[in-house]
């Protein structure tokens, strides 16, 4: 790619593609660079530094993956609180959601251990999947943003189960939950 056709807009989705393939854990300028197909100092004249270049990406990450929900998921709102919980969980089943998921949980032990920009990043695609789960809400929900929290809380749960072995665990603790409750 010439320099003038480079931008933030059209590196993010090789850097992107990257990640979610490599991770964040060898996220150095030069591979990265590689990746779009330009230089180290061209990544740096884009995004001024490399903290800069990861919270970036990581919003354009946390972008994909929210339309890719989105299509999968639909226009319709979820009837119950249920339903919602249930409709999210099933895309986390598909393989192609599994590198988002892969790279979520580095984040999260990114900011566990207090890496520079971790906590940032982990903060901002809460608060994004916050607000989408709010909008997922059956329609006469009392408290959409509260019934967010608690979903994302059991999500949250329920994924981290899955991932280390205990699935069957979360799946009963979702069944004991009080989810037929708006």
């Amino acid at each position: 790619m010439e320099k003038n056709r480079l931008s933030r807009e059209t590196l993010l989705p090789n850097l992107a593609a990257h990640v979610l393939e490599h991770g964040l854990g060898g996220a150095s300028l030069r591979p990265l660079a590689r990746a779009a197909g330009t230089s180290d100092r061209m990544l740096v004249y884009h995004f001024g530094n490399k903290e800069t270049l990861v919270s970036d990406l990581l919003a354009y990450i946390a972008g994909v993956y929210s339309n890719a929900l989105e299509i999968a998921i639909g226009d319709t709102r979820a009837a119950t609180r249920r339903e919602c919980i249930d409709r999210v969980l099933a895309q986390a089943d598909n393989p192609g959601m599994r590198p988002f998921m892969v790279l979520w949980w580095e984040i999260v032990a990114g900011a566990a251990r207090g890496l520079p920009g971790y906590e940032l990043a982990a903060e901002r695609m809460i608060a994004k999947q916050l607000d989408w789960l709010a909008r997922q809400m059956p329609a006469d929900d009392p408290d959409p943003m509260g019934g967010a929290r608690y979903l994302l809380t059991l999500m949250e749960g329920t994924l981290m189960l899955g991932t280390v072995g205990h699935a069957e665990t979360a799946r009963n603790g979702l069944l004991a939950s009080d989810l037929g409750r708006p």
